[in-house]
């Protein structure tokens, strides 16, 4: 079978990435570095502050991420087929900045006095708004990255630079977060309690990512020519389009992709909301005491990317990704699995802090690898697209992975407000006024509710079947086709189906 191939695509291959362009691609990540820093207060701001039952507030992630499932896709497909003199992606990253500035300071410092039915509808808005503009950054941001090299191994260390860079940036951030904007005070234990400090997270915020996303933007300008380019064409295809996104749908190794990422994405936006909870009720740890979270990730961030490129040579990308996220969930959960039968220490004891936080620093020296090698994956299943298909497809393809980090506070979060209502655990609460049900519930979430979610992810990695070999035979192959449509050559040879 042969087609008409509907891109232009350039004929050298994309190898290794510069360090100056890995840094400049990686800063795109800093915007999520900031909304995570600030996401460990969200759910305690408009519940225990505001008053917003935990439902409501699931509510409000259940919608935002319905809106997300519409607009992520469609942002690949405009990305995919926009063109301009700045690239498809780079005229979305810079107009992302202002809903993302705009969204992120009014959520935190909404107006006083409101209802707690009004305070539901700010925050609906605020979210939508926030959301809408991870989705200009986010999708054509990740699809920016498959484009910049073709090596298979490459797109690990770059998606890792991306990676460590987010996650090191927004440990520092959390750290300012909790000790800075939030410090404990003699009227409140947790300074994340305090309702005076919030717009003062709202200004940080906002002129943080003010700042940050032009980097990114202005430093791989330089890389457009270099990009994969696309025929002119008048107008969009719809047909086309539609053709082409049900052939994706049809790849096994997509799919299972997308369904192992949403799964597991959404159990970490789960415990993201409920571990605060946990945190300040079930340990009575202090704002202070938090911040050494923050810290025990860093040696596992550190390593990731040449930990990830050890372990997929010698294990491949899919059982990588089984393996290591397996056992660094069972890591995470194992302290309040402990704690609910009463093997683990008490709050006044010295070992408390070493106990809970050396196990997730366990669980973060693996985790952070996971993330480098799913992005990773995606890129190839790009290739595999574009083999089967004749067309590229990064925007659409990547959308699932901008979807997934948002479900972290979506359909994590909607998990999270209904299991707080289903154990009764009230707003404006204390210590006093909550009973031993209540925090045997909040453990049993952090604990082996998190631990079987994950656990499921990975059974649909399972079915992920594409190869390092077999993704060397799809690159030769379209090596070829590129070489001669560099020539002129129209009809070239397309993979069935």
């Amino acid at each position: 079978m042969t087609i008409k191939s509907s891109n232009a695509q350039v004929a050298t291959a994309r190898g290794k990435v510069s360090l100056k362009t890995k840094l400049a691609f990686s800063s795109g990540s800093l915007e999520e570095a900031i909304l995570g820093a600030a996401s460990i207060g969200t759910m305690v701001f408009y519940n225990q502050i505001l008053g917003v039952s935990a439902s409501l507030c699931g509510v409000v992630f259940l919608v935002a991420s319905i809106v997300d499932a519409v607009s992520d896709p469609l942002m690949g497909m405009w990305s995919d087929n926009f063109r301009s003199r700045w690239g498809r992606r780079h005229p979305f990253i810079l107009f992302s900045i202002l809903p993302l500035t705009v969204g992120f300071y009014c959520m935190y410092n909404p107006p006083s006095g409101l209802s707690e039915a009004q305070y539901f509808w700010w925050f609906l808005g605020t979210m939508i708004t926030l959301r809408l503009g991870k989705t200009l950054n986010g999708v054509p941001h990740a699809a920016l990255g498959a484009e910049l090299t073709d090596d298979y191994h490459e797109r690990t260390s770059l998606f890792g630079f991306n990676w460590v860079t987010g996650m090191v940036v927004g440990s520092l951030l959390g750290v300012f977060v909790l000790v800075v904007i939030f410090p404990s005070t003699p009227g409140y234990d947790n300074g994340l309690l305090n309702p005076e400090r919030y717009p003062l997270l709202a200004s940080v915020g906002a002129v943080w990512i003010a700042i940050t996303l032009p980097i990114c933007v202005f430093g791989t300008r330089d890389q457009i020519p270099n990009l994969h380019k696309l025929e002119a064409r008048e107008k969009f295809d719809f047909v086309d389009y539609f053709k082409n996104l049900s052939m994706l749908l049809t790849s096994r190794s997509y799919m299972s992709l997308c369904a192992a990422w949403l799964v597991c994405m959404t159990s970490a936006g789960m415990l993201v909301v409920v571990s605060t909870f946990t945190y300040i009720y079930c340990y009575a740890l202090s704002t202070e005491a938090l911040t050494l979270q923050r810290f025990v990730i860093l040696p596992g961030i550190l390593i990731a990317v040449p930990l990830a490129a050890w372990v997929t040579g010698m294990l491949d990308k899919k059982r990588t990704v089984i393996y290591l996220f397996g056992a660094g969930a069972t890591m995470l959960g194992l302290p309040h699995v402990l704690r609910m039968i009463g093997w683990f220490p008490e709050n006044d004891s010295a070992w408390l802090v070493p106990m809970l936080f050396g196990a997730m620093g366990l669980a973060y020296l693996i985790i952070p690898v996971v993330f480098i090698v799913i992005d990773s994956q995606l890129v190839d299943v790009a290739d595999e697209h574009e083999y089967r298909a004749g067309q590229r497809a990064e925007g659409v393809v990547f959308s699932v992975r901008s979807f997934a980090i948002k479900a972290t506070t979506g359909v994590g979060g909607l998990i999270a407000g209904l299991a707080l209502d289903y154990i009764n655990f009230p707003t404006n609460a204390s210590l006093e006024n909550l009973t031993p049900d209540m925090l045997n519930g909040l453990l049993f979430i952090n604990g082996p509710l998190y631990i079987a979610i994950c656990f499921i992810g990975m059974l649909f990695m399972g079915m992920y079947n594409l190869s390092e070999s077999r993704h060397g035979e799809i690159m030769a192959t379209l090596e070829k086709r590129r070489q001669a449509s560099s020539y002129g050559n129209t009809e070239i040879p397309h993979a069935r189906s």
